[in-house]
């Protein structure tokens, strides 16, 4: 685990990245004390997406939404296995220019990555979001071999959450939602199986920088292209 800050989860200190099954350690959160839960699953393990939104219909506070990428090739499948659980929301994307991958089974140069955005039960969030983010968002600073654009994460995790809200990742990889909790000063819980990677997320996050002043929904609103 990565030093916590003194807020327990359960058993769990918070601010943490804890090595195990998330499966079976998530049993272990309490009920409806979580803000956002953000992750990124192996896109073609659909029962991890249903074990996620069945998951956080328990673990969230009533309003709080889930985001989990998904595979270009998956996302009906995991609309369909969340959907009995959880409200599902309009797709959200981030561009990629150059493309970051090719398709191959499809022959398809891939420009977006996609977010799936469920909810639990009716939103409280004063915040306006955008669907579609841009260039601006792109960084390649992954951290890990199917590691996510840390701009787009951040608008996500800042958008989503309010100062020292609660973002649960329970697969955690390389560490940038994390690493995104602490430079926005959010509290944290993150799950990794992989003992190497889940120390080198820790690694990642301790050489991360807290902020020195939050910024403020509004403010990411204010830079957006």
């Amino acid at each position: 685990m990565t030093g916590g800050c003194g807020r327990k989860i359960g058993p769990y200190d918070c601010c943490t990245i804890v090595t195990g099954d998330s499966k079976e350690l998530a049993l272990a959160i309490p009920d409806e004390g979580v803000d956002l839960i953000f992750t990124d699953p192996v896109y073609d393990r659909i029962e991890d997406y249903r074990w996620l939104a069945e998951t956080a219909a328990r673990v969230l506070c009533e309003g709080s939404s889930t985001l989990t990428y998904a595979g270009h090739l998956y996302q009906a499948d995991c609309i369909v296995a969340m959907a009995p659980y959880m409200r599902p929301c309009p797709i959200l994307t981030t561009w990629m220019s150059p493309p970051y991958f090719r398709l191959w089974a499809l022959k398809m140069h891939i420009n977006y990555s996609f977010v799936l955005w469920f909810m639990k039960g009716k939103s409280s969030r004063q915040t306006w979001i955008v669907s579609e983010l841009g260039q601006a968002y792109q960084s390649k600073n992954f951290g890990h071999e199917w590691g996510k654009n840390f701009g787009a994460v951040a608008y996500y995790v800042n958008a989503f959450t309010d100062n020292n809200g609660l973002v649960v990742d329970p697969f955690s990889g390389g560490g940038t939602v994390p690493a995104v909790c602490k430079m926005l000063g959010r509290h944290y819980l993150a799950f990794e199986i992989d003992p190497g990677v889940a120390e080198r997320a820790r690694e990642r996050v301790r050489n991360t920088q807290p902020p020195l002043f939050v910024m403020q929904p509004e403010q990411a609103e204010m830079e957006l292209p």
